[in-house]
Order: structure tokens, then sequence, then C-alpha cells
């Protein structure tokens, strides 16, 4: 017996060696999450993603039904063409009128100079600038009638940019690089403006959020490289990590910290990035070791 003392002395000392080794920080992955809306309201014609599906930026993912909004672009542009119609007949009146000034102008000429040879009259001067006062004035109505015309031109061309606008807002266009974290909603379902579609976020690179005690702040800062500890099957494993933020005013400890005692205490909220090589989850607890 008295042989065992010491070997189980030797085992508690190494046990409590071992239980005495805590990491310098304790929190949970986070990512920016995005949460992507229709924007445009109608029938989902097809939405070509599935949860855990990793989307390039800039790609159509799916499309909401366009045919009322094609319908009414179509008709804008027969109503465009109607106007422009008009406005062609009131332009040829006014190339008319500008060839009979040309002429008129030419006729002038022709009658002031035989006037300066004394062979025309005052009359025939008179008359002849009577005429192009005459034929000016037609072609500044003909311009007056014109502008309205071209007044609703201008507001049919801003009525189908909108409707242009709205077709590019049907389309569903991933705007960044991720993977997939919740789908709401399906092929054939009807949604509207603002309704969420899908959820995505960059999981290639994660967050980690910890938190620190004032005492610790000088063993730390913004660059340094720490270590991070997960849970696995047998032992935990280690990542390396970069310290990219500091908080700069305290908080209490988040709930997230398991004893009473501890949650009461003020602490420093530190950022950590780590890449994720599939390991990682959001929420996913882990452990900061500065050494």
């Amino acid at each position: 017996m008295k042989k065992l003392i010491p070997i189980l002395m030797i085992a508690s000392l190494i046990s409590c060696n071992k239980n005495s080794e805590k990491a310098d920080g304790y929190g949970n992955f986070e990512a920016t999450e995005v949460t992507i809306s229709a924007e445009a309201n109608g029938q989902i014609e097809y939405l070509k993603l599935e949860e855990g599906d990793i989307l390039e930026p800039n790609i159509q993912v799916g499309v909401i039904d366009t045919i009322q909004l094609h319908l009414n672009k179509q008709q804008l542009i027969a109503s465009k063409n109607t106007v422009f119609s008009k406005s062609s007949n009131i332009l040829s009146q006014r190339s008319v009128l500008r060839e009979q000034l040309k002429t008129t102008l030419i006729e002038k000429k022709r009658i002031q100079n035989m006037f300066a040879e004394n062979a025309a009259t005052k009359r025939q001067v008179d008359e002849i600038d009577g005429k192009v006062s005459v034929i000016q004035e037609q072609i500044k109505s003909v311009q007056t009638q014109n502008s309205p015309i071209v007044g609703e031109v201008k507001t049919i061309d801003v009525q189908i940019e909108k409707i242009n606008d709205q077709i590019h807002k049907s389309k569903i266009i991933n705007p960044i690089k991720g993977t997939v974290l919740v789908k709401y909603a399906e092929p054939n379902e009807i949604t509207a403006f603002g309704k969420p579609l899908y959820k995505i976020a960059d999981i290639s690179e994660m967050t980690l959020r910890v938190y620190i005690s004032e005492t610790q702040l000088s063993q730390i800062k913004v660059g340094q490289k720490v270590t991070v500890k997960i849970d696995a099957e047998k032992e935990m494993k280690s990542f390396p990590g970069t310290i990219s933020w500091i908080a700069s005013s305290a908080e209490f400890t988040p709930k997230i910290v398991e004893t009473k005692e501890e949650r009461v205490n003020l602490v420093y909220a530190v950022k950590i990035i780590v890449k994720n090589d599939g390991s990682f989850k959001i929420g996913m607890p882990a452990e900061m070791w500065i050494k």
C-alpha cells in the first residue's frame, strides 16, 4: 500500500497540471451573413441553388416572371411609334417650308439686286420681304407644334427605362461569393418585393470573436499571430489565426460563458481571422491561445 501512495500523488499532480492549462480566450465563430431578397413581384420561374452550394458573384441563379412587364414595354413602344409618326408629319412640313424659304431668299436677293439697278420696284422688294417673314413664322409655328410631341416621346422613354430596370431586377443575381446557408423560396412560388429568397455567407475565412480580461490586453495586438483550437474526436485541433480587431471599450462577459462568476466580469472583445478548411461552422465554439 505504501508504494501506491507516491504513484497516486504523481498522477494527481499531473492531472492538476493538465487542468490548470486554460485557453486565453473563449468565443464562437461568426461570418457576415447576407440575405438576398426579391426586387420584383410575381412567380419565381426558377431558382437554381440549394443549401450548401458555393456560388460565385454576379451570376444569375433565378428569375421572376416578366411577362406582364414585357407586354407593358411593347405597349409603350407602340405608343412611341404612334407619337413618332405625328412628329414625322410635322417635321416633313418643316422641311418643305425650309426649302420654300431657301428659294424665297434667293428670289429676295435677285430682286434686291434688280432694285439697286432700278430694274425692280419698291413694292416688289416689300412683297418678297413679307413672303420671307411669313415662311419664317410658319417654320416657328411648326416647331412649336413639335415641342409637345418631343416631350411626350421623352416621357415614354423614361417609362420604358423604368420597365427595363424592373425586368433587370426580376433576374436574381448572386452578389457575393459564398455558401448558401438557408433557402427560403422555391420555384413556382409567388414572391414579393423585399421577401427573402436565400441567405449566403463567405465562410472560406471565418471570424472568431473571443473575450479577454483587461490584464490580457498587454499580451496582444492587431496583426498578432495566435492559435485557435476546436474540439476534435480525440484531442483539440489547432489552426493559425490573426488578430484583426480589439475592442476599444470593455463590456460585460456574454452569457455564453458558463459560470456566473465569469459573467459579471468586464472583458474586451477580440476578433481573430482564421482560414476555414471546412471544419468551422457559424456559431461553433473555439478557444484562443496566445502562446
